[in-house]
């Protein structure tokens, strides 16, 4: 008599469950990441609560920038509202000495581009000794 070998079906794995749980987590990664608009950003920032320090040294460069991003170097006005001019005045009344504290009050409405304006002059001047004014606020 003559038995029949069993036959062996051929091993083939099936690719489908496996394509279908990366596209579920493909899915899932894409619906769980926040996008984000940076240049719509709201921001509050933060008030300044410090002891009164000690007073400023004479020689002392100060740069006041108003609500209307105009400037003024030690209460001298300055002509334009450009950098160019700023350097120029700044300049003028350091005597081209950079080791000098440099103090920044601006106002609190002022533009930040203006205050980043004379932070960038001060920094191409060589000065190092920048410093931001900042006032307690008043309790009510």
């Amino acid at each position: 008599m003559r038995f029949r070998r069993p036959t062996q079906d051929p091993l083939e794995i099936n690719l489908t469950p496996l394509i279908d749980c990366l596209l579920f987590l493909l899915i899932f990664f894409m619906l769980s990441t926040s996008f984000t608009r940076s240049g719509r950003l709201h921001l509050t920032l933060p008030r300044a609560q410090t002891q009164a320090s000690a007073p400023a040294p004479a020689d002392t460069l100060t740069v006041t920038v108003s609500r209307e991003g105009r400037y003024a170097v030690n209460g001298h006005e300055v002509a334009g509202s450009d950098e160019a001019s700023l350097q120029a005045a700044l300049a003028a009344l350091s005597g081209g000495r950079h080791d000098q504290e440099f103090v920044i009050e601006a106002d609190g409405a002022s533009p930040h581009q203006s205050v980043v304006t004379v932070m960038d002059a001060a920094g191409r001047l060589g000065f190092v000794n920048i410093a931001i004014a900042t006032q307690e606020p008043h309790e009510r």
